[in-house]
């Protein structure tokens, strides 16, 4: 899935290890887009790199297209769902759709041709 909107808040990285001993990472910032409903979103970036490439690259107020996943977790009866952003790039302000990118080109009309002019043998 894909949502495009500005960043308004970025949370504290939290990290912690998993009981296999592996370290991990996360970082959760909300992005709000214009639409009139259903407007604010809280994604979640895994990983040191992930992690660290987004503190890098984006701060609060950047408009972003943010690529994800919605995921949903079982625990003791109770469902949580989340939203893991796996590719977050500048939103191009400017860019126009592949519809706008075509050219309009004026056809200038054609001559009139009569059955003289016409070569097709039938």
């Amino acid at each position: 899935m894909k949502v495009t909107g500005q960043i308004t808040k970025v949370l504290p990285t939290q990290s912690g290890t998993s009981k296999a001993g592996k370290e991990w990472k996360k970082l959760s910032f909300l992005l709000e887009t214009d639409e009139k409903y259903n407007n604010l979103y809280c994604f979640d970036v895994f990983g040191e790199d992930k992690v660290s490439n987004f503190e890098k690259y984006n701060k609060v107020g950047d408009m972003v297209d943010v690529d994800f996943n919605v995921k949903t977790n079982e625990w003791n009866d109770k469902y949580f769902v989340g939203l893991d952003a796996w590719k977050i790039f500048k939103a191009d302000a400017n860019a126009l759709t592949d519809a706008a990118k075509k050219i309009d080109v004026a056809f200038e009309p054609a001559d009139d041709l009569t059955e003289a002019d016409d070569d097709l043998p039938f």
